[in-house]
């Protein structure tokens, strides 16, 4: 038979290139390949390497450590040592949580201590080498080398599935720690069957009362099994409850046997875990769940598909793309049910209850991100901040699975829920959430009533600014006008902190003054987790007008210039302030939408330079490749959106700033079936300029769209180049910029004032717009134009409590100041200067420790004693979870008023004349008092100063010279 070769050839090359192009096709599409779960665990990034799926309440995943900053995830790629696999972990948070129900695959007698990272063999942890650890979306492995042990991990959304292969051994342990990491309130462990556990761990840290009840089961029958109860090994048992429970199963192994745990989790009941584990995983085929979370994971990230750019900058937009998903998380069970904030069950009827509001981080990206490829996760994101706000009576501040904590600042949730609304997700009672939205500010102390924080922190000022401007924009969305006129006023409180004279936001004096000294360098307590530069531009609602304030376009520019430029003069930068480039930090959320400014004024150029830069030196494919904690996906939004071309500086506000496109073409594949598609033609590292963009085939010079343009599906093309096209987002009506809102006079304040006095006191009061005038009242009420002219200093010789309200023609009148003039009696504290020999210094007690309250310290052994020349964490023996007890006298020089201010991180009491005393200003004759203060601190920046002034002593740390202890 004669064969045509040419023909057989050609047939070839057509079946090769057929071959060829689907391999092709199923690499573009295999979004997997480039999420690489390892970016993040070194640095400060806090993320975790182990498995879980999209928003599942199990991340099950490797511990490596449970103290200090950089162990907040329970894991840390520069350590050497594995602890066991738990079931629950935090992404990128600024401190330590969860680790929940532990299991660690071990040989030989089984023990149940963990050990000593620096000699793995006194316990049950064991060495490892990254080489033999792999991490994929969904899956991880590693090889614990103590044991020869390889373990492989993987999930459904409320179990987790161990694989372990075991060498030949006599005696093969699994062990189960619900000890670890936390304390415990309350545990419980009960062997069911010889393939069957479960139990309850209810511990305390972040989350006040956290309940992770669990149910395990193992694909062999264990031959024998041990109870620990406070770390002895208890025979002839098979349940235990205490504080410290712990337990071993034990098998023969023969080369190469694997054994395969499978363990569900809930918040709500023994019963609810096991339905969980039923219902999710029935069978024992771990390729199979495995397959299901990659799946899962290629579903999600199939949402946004990119063509172009680097195999790095791949695999940081997917592995970022990976983050966003790993919080917030699923908190109820199969059934519905969940523990909620009340500490009661309750049940989610037609959506997923959600948990980990890392809100102060994820307002300003993460979320806005999941309006435009998720809307209808959203939507169920609105209902669960209804659920918390039912059952708790406010909105979720830092909510940690079911538990209110309350940390960080601001009121995030408002923002959520504006810029859900704006966006048209709307599927849930629209009145009840506005209603809760006013609940949440209407409480804010000081601010609500003075506009501004006397003496306190600027950051909250301007984050409940912005917070009242999101309740503005909703009452106008539903037509309470009276609710907008008020809440649009005090958006623009934080005016009241701007000071001209230097150009920054500035902290003020209970009476109005000015705090001295001021360096918008400098980091304290003013700030949080931040300085003056990065906190002076938070008012995205009000750009425009910030610009103004400022003193117009191009002294703005310079501003703008200066932040990426000044450096620090100051050695106590804060362990949050990374990434930085000059005073810009973008390793911390306050900065992130700065660089994105430039265009508000019509160089757009710059932002384009600067966000590249951002994009290109900020962040890696590396473990260290995030600049700053990945803050639940905060800092991975940032940069997709970033990288896609467009960001929301203002979330709240349906509008886009355009940046520079990292990528050829981005493909957003949205909910109605829409394609949203950004291409940037001759697109690279030094062709970051747009030339010229079109959209939908037309001209478009704005340096900014709606999101309308996202959900009507479409196209943007960018021109780019290597040099700055100056014109394109040059002219007035091409720039984005802020809607103005309704002025009021600026705040009138002391220049000087007696606050506190013995006979008489004086106020002289100031307001910097020259053509206001100011009225007082002396009987609590407000001050109208019918009241008293302000036109000299005012004494006083009894308490006396004046307010001033300055007005001006034509527009509305600054709030009232509030100044209360105390006359003070001397105290009468004991003085122990004659009865006492004294010594320099005080007694101290040092304790490493975690705890949430200064007053646990009692109850612990310290770890070192002695005396010490004031009070300070200078010389502390680590930089985490380490606390303090001072105790002695302090020396008090002339008869007078002092003002003593207590400053610390995180927490602290101070005792004068054995009375608690939170600081401010006393009366005290000259003599010896008896002083004490109890101290501890978590992470980030670490301080205890106390500060006084008096007759002749200006501000100051109280020096060490004046402190004491008895000798006899």
């Amino acid at each position: 038979m004669k064969t045509n070769h040419k023909f057989k050839k050609a047939i070839l090359i057509f079946l090769g290139f057929i071959v060829f192009s689907s391999c092709q096709n199923s690499k573009n599409n295999n979004f997997i390949q480039y999420v690489d779960p390892m970016i993040g665990t070194g640095g400060h990034g806090h993320t975790f390497p182990g498995a879980m799926v999209p928003f599942g309440m199990v991340q099950i995943s490797p511990d490596t450590r449970w103290e200090n900053w950089d162990g907040s995830s329970g894991y840390h790629y520069s350590d050497k040592t594995i602890m066991g696999f738990s079931q629950t972990h935090l992404s990128g948070t600024g401190a330590p949580e969860f680790c929940d129900i532990l299991l660690m695959p071990t040989t030989g007698e089984p023990t149940v201590i963990t050990g000593d990272e620096n000699n793995s063999k006194t316990g049950y942890r064991s060495s490892f080498d990254h080489k033999n650890e792999f991490a994929s979306a969904g899956y991880y492995s590693v090889l614990l080398d103590n044991y020869n042990v390889k373990a492989e991990l993987t999930a459904t959304t409320r179990s987790g599935f161990h694989k372990y292969t075991f060498p030949k051994s006599e005696k093969s342990n699994i062990i189960i720690d619900i000890k670890n990491r936390d304390h415990v309130l309350e545990s419980h462990l009960e062997i069911v069957s010889n393939t069957e556990i479960q139990g309850l761990r209810r511990s305390k840290r972040w989350a006040k009362d956290q309940h992770v009840y669990f149910y395990a089961k193992f694909s062999k029958p264990f031959k024998s099994y041990g109870l620990a109860i406070d770390d002895k090994i208890v025979g002839g048992i098979k349940k235990a409850d205490g504080k410290n429970i712990k337990a071993f199963v034990q098998y023969q192994t023969e080369e190469n046997e694997e054994i395969l745990v499978k363990i569900g989790i809930s918040t709500v009941s023994l019963k609810g875990a096991r339905k969980n584990l039923e219902a999710e995983n029935k069978d024992w085929k771990f390729e199979k769940i495995k397959n299901k979370a990659e799946q899962l994971w290629e579903n999600h990230l199939s949402k946004i598909e990119v063509k172009g750019g680097t195999e790095r900058e791949r695999r940081i937009f997917y592995t970022g793309l990976y983050h966003t998903a790993m919080a917030p998380i699923t908190l109820n069970d199969v059934d519905g049910r969940y523990r909620s904030v009340n500490r009661k069950i309750h049940k989610a009827d037609g959506f997923t209850r959600y948990s980990i509001w890392s809100l102060w981080d994820v307002f300003r990206t993460q979320m806005p991100l999941y309006t435009i490829i998720d809307p209808s996760r959203m939507n169920d994101y609105m209902k669960t901040f209804l659920e918390v706000y039912k059952n708790g009576g406010r909105l979720p501040h830092w909510e940690i699975w079911g538990e209110y904590s309350g940390s960080m600042i601001g009121h995030h949730s408002l923002p959520v829920i504006l810029d859900a609304y704006s966006k048209g997700i709307r599927d849930y009672d629209v009145n009840l959430l506005y209603k809760a939205m006013k609940n949440q500010v209407d409480k804010t102390g000081n601010y609500s009533i003075m506009g501004y924080q006397p003496g306190g922190s600027v950051s909250e000022v301007m984050e409940y600014s912005y917070n009242d401007w999101c309740i503005a924009e909703m009452a106008k969305h539903l037509g309470e006008e009276k609710d907008y006129l008020q809440y649009q006023k005090r958006a623009q409180f934080y005016k009241n902190l701007f000071d001209k004279s230097t150009g920054f936001m500035r902290p003020r004096n209970i009476d109005g003054s000015w705090l001295t000294p001021f360096d918008p360098t400098e980091g304290t307590h003013h700030f949080v987790e931040g300085n003056s530069y990065q906190y002076s531009l938070f008012a995205p609602h009000d750009i425009s007008s910030l610009i103004d304030s400022i003193g117009g376009d191009k002294k703005f520019d310079k501003w703008l210039d200066n932040l990426f430029t000044v450096q620090s003069k100051h050695d106590n930068v804060i362990v949050d302030v990374t990434g930085l480039i000059g005073q810009y930090a973008h390793g911390n959320e306050p900065s992130h939408h700065m660089a994105y400014l430039y265009n508000y004024i019509g160089k757009p150029w710059k932002t384009q330079s600067m966000i590249r830069q951002i994009l290109e030196t900020l962040y890696d494919d590396k473990p260290d490749g995030i600049s700053g904690n990945e803050d639940c996906g905060q800092m991975s939004a940032w940069y997709i959106m970033s990288a896609m071309g467009f960001y929301p500086v203002c979330p709240g506000d349906p509008t886009y700033v355009i940046g520079t496109p990292v990528f050829d073409e981005i493909t957003i594949h949205l909910e109605n079936g829409k394609k949203f598609i950004v291409k940037a033609k001759n697109v690279s590292l030094q062709n970051k300029y747009i030339q010229s963009a079109t959209l939908n085939g037309k001209e478009y010079n704005k340096s900014y769209f709606n999101h309308s343009e996202i959900l009507n599906g479409s196209t943007f093309i960018f021109k780019m180049g290597d040099k700055p096209n100056k014109k394109w987002g040059s002219a007035k009506e091409t720039r984005p910029f802020t809607k103005p809102l309704q002025p009021f006079v600026t705040l009138p304040y002391a220049v000087t004032s007696d606050t506190y006095f013995l006979h008489t006191g004086k106020v002289a009061m100031k307001c910097d717009d020259k053509d206001a005038k100011i009225y007082f009242t002396t009987d609590g009420s407000d001050p109208t134009e019918e009241s008293s002219i302000y036109k000299e200093p005012i004494v006083v010789d009894k308490t006396t409590q004046i307010k001033f309200t300055a007005f001006k023609k034509g527009i509305l009148p600054s709030v009232p100041v509030f100044i209360h003039m105390e006359k003070l009696q001397y105290v009468n504290y004991t003085n122990y200067e004659k009865k006492f020999n004294f010594s320099p210094g005080l007694k101290y007690k040092y304790y490493h420790a975690h705890v949430m309250d200064e007053f646990e310290l009692d109850k612990l052994e310290p770890l070192e004693t002695g005396i010490i020349s004031k009070i300070t964490a200078d010389e502390r023996k680590r930089e985490d979870y380490f606390g303090y007890t001072f105790s002695g006298y302090l020396k008090i020089p002339k008869d007078g008023i002092y003002t003593i201010s207590i400053s610390s991180n995180d927490g602290n009491t101070f005792f004068l004349d054995d009375k608690k005393f939170r600081g401010g200003a006393i009366a005290i004759h000259k003599g010896i008092y008896k002083i004490s203060q109890k101290y501890f601190q978590l992470g980030n920046k670490k301080w205890d100063i106390v500060t006084w002034e008096g007759p002749g002593i200006e501000r100051q740390e109280i020096p060490q010279n004046y402190y004491f202890h008895k000798i006899h």
